[in-house]
């Protein structure tokens, strides 16, 4: 039951005792509705998830890619997708880990930016959103000791700076901005290999996605967490893109997407014709 004003403090709705925490208001009017701090970590859905995401500097912003892990053995809806990547009209936010859980950090993070803002009266910077997003993971430390942490990844277009900016962080909330590229999850391992092969200043969009792409696909391949192989072009099973400039937040349609696979697919295919044939 949702509570109402008259549940809680007197003193709590004084400005000198209310906090600008969404999380920490939550903890303590309601804390049964945060995520969970222990989890059953014997449930098998919860060693399974096999996710990699991860962000690409490009020319006037920065794209976000994920692939879906278990939800992509089927036709992924918009549910399964914005349990992985979530956005609004700054940033992109990320996550790696079982898909219930991800969601949960993702959409206490937007609470948390919204209720902030409210508080404030005004818009809050990256540098902002990157420390809340800090805190929330540091949050998450009992589940990361039992092996079971969810571990974000923050892009978006920066107003002041006038660029796409990117943050990493590692199990224990520890925030670290990246210039050109990061990737958090399963696959990181795999991934970034790719990324550093491929990277460099000034890529456009469409590259930057045909490289995360690319990147996705190694992943999936090598990842021995992972049932997949890579875009099903057969399935229409591709990954989820978002793109963030100075206009805002775009998701990639899947159609744009598909074409940009079937690129990165067809030229992996003449590598390794080429590497047979050499060989």
């Amino acid at each position: 039951m949702p509570l109402s004003l008259s549940d809680l403090d007197e003193d709590y709705l004084t400005a000198s005792t209310t906090t600008d925490s969404f999380a920490l208001f939550l903890r303590r009017v309601a804390p049964e509705l945060l995520p969970p701090t222990t989890v059953d970590t014997s449930v098998p859905e919860l060693s399974r998830h096999g996710r990699t995401v991860l962000a690409i500097r490009c020319s006037g912003g920065v794209i976000a890619a994920a692939d879906l892990g278990s939800a992509m053995t089927r036709r992924p809806n918009q549910r399964d997708i914005d349990r992985i990547l979530g956005t609004d009209d700054r940033c992109v936010t990320g996550v790696a880990g079982a898909a219930g859980l991800s969601g949960e950090m993702i959409r206490l993070f937007q609470a948390e930016v919204d209720h902030l803002e409210k508080i404030q009266g005004q818009r809050i910077s990256m540098d902002g959103r990157a420390a809340r997003l800090s805190s929330l993971v540091r949050s998450n430390g009992t589940m990361m000791a039992q092996g079971m942490a969810v571990t974000p990844l923050l892009a978006g277009w920066d107003d002041l700076a006038h660029r796409g900016r990117i943050f990493s962080y590692d199990g224990t909330g520890g925030c670290t901005e990246k210039h050109a590229h990061a990737c958090v999850g399963s696959g990181t391992l795999f991934a970034t290999d790719v990324l550093n092969d491929g990277y460099r200043p000034g890529m456009d969009r469409d590259e930057a996605i045909m490289l995360a792409i690319r990147a996705l696909h190694t992943a999936i391949s090598d990842n021995t967490t992972s049932a997949l192989s890579g875009p099903d072009l057969s399935r229409g099973l591709y990954p989820t893109v978002a793109h963030a400039d100075s206009t805002g937040v775009t998701r990639i349609p899947t159609e744009e997407v598909a074409v940009l696979a079937k690129r990165v697919v067809d030229e992996i295919t003449a590598e390794t014709e080429h590497e047979e044939v050499q060989s």
